[in-house]
């Protein structure tokens, strides 16, 4: 059950993104909280300040969470404008914020540019947050394989939508799976759930992507042109 829920916190109203699966499930992630791979029960992906300062995130999404095991992520990009997309059984939600975008092999001392202009926050926030879930069970090579697919599909999605990058330096993701039943060993693009994976992913993120150009006031441009 995924569910959208706000609080007040620095002056500002934040939404919390949580995604109960309950148990019987097993992820991978990337996540601050519950990173790793095992049984989880809960992801949650909470909105925080473009100038957050707190040197405890663990302990701030224990504050936010549910109880028991589970997986949360931080973001300032505004999860109230989620993406979620299906295909074939297998979802993807992603939160998309691009204010910086990035190479992953950037040359070394050299800053990220900025994209500017913005209309929301001159602090506007550069982060993807990816949630995917499948139906099937997963052995742990198969879990990393599709870790690598979505960030795959998620690079591809951003070059379609005209970013120059890879992803941001924030981005964070996590694979669901059910931890019983016989295990899919691959969760490559070419696998049948991580060709889902990927095309569930592609959609959601190039949603998103289009969706944050619009809100803040992007032309086309605007954003550094991707040229491959």
């Amino acid at each position: 059950m995924l569910s959208l829920s706000h609080r007040h916190e620095d002056g500002a109203r934040l939404a919390s993104l949580l995604w109960e699966f309950g148990p019987g499930w097993r992820m991978i992630s990337s996540g601050v909280l519950g990173g790793g791979i095992g049984p989880r029960e809960w992801v949650l992906n909470a909105q925080v300040v473009a100038a957050y300062a707190r040197m405890d995130p663990v302990e701030h999404l224990r504050e936010l969470a549910p109880p028991g095991p589970g997986v949360g992520m931080l973001t300032a990009a505004s999860v109230a404008h989620y993406n979620r997309r299906q295909d074939g059984g297998a979802e993807a939600v992603a939160t998309v914020g691009l204010r910086v975008p990035t190479w992953a092999a950037s040359p070394e001392g050299e800053p990220d540019p900025e994209l500017r202009p913005l209309r929301l926050h001159p602090a506007a926030p550069g982060t993807i947050n990816i949630i995917v879930a499948v139906p099937v069970a997963m052995s742990d090579a198969a879990l990393v394989n599709t870790v690598m697919t979505v960030t795959e599909a998620k690079t591809q999605a951003l070059i379609e939508a005209g970013y120059a990058c890879t992803g941001t330096a924030s981005d964070a993701v996590c694979v669901a799976a059910p931890d019983t039943g016989p295990e899919e060993p691959f969760g490559g693009p070419r696998s049948t759930w991580g060709a889902r994976v990927a095309r569930a992913v592609h959609h959601a993120v190039l949603e998103g992507a289009h969706a944050w150009a619009a809100a803040n006031d992007l032309e086309p441009g605007d954003a550094p042109v991707a040229t491959g």
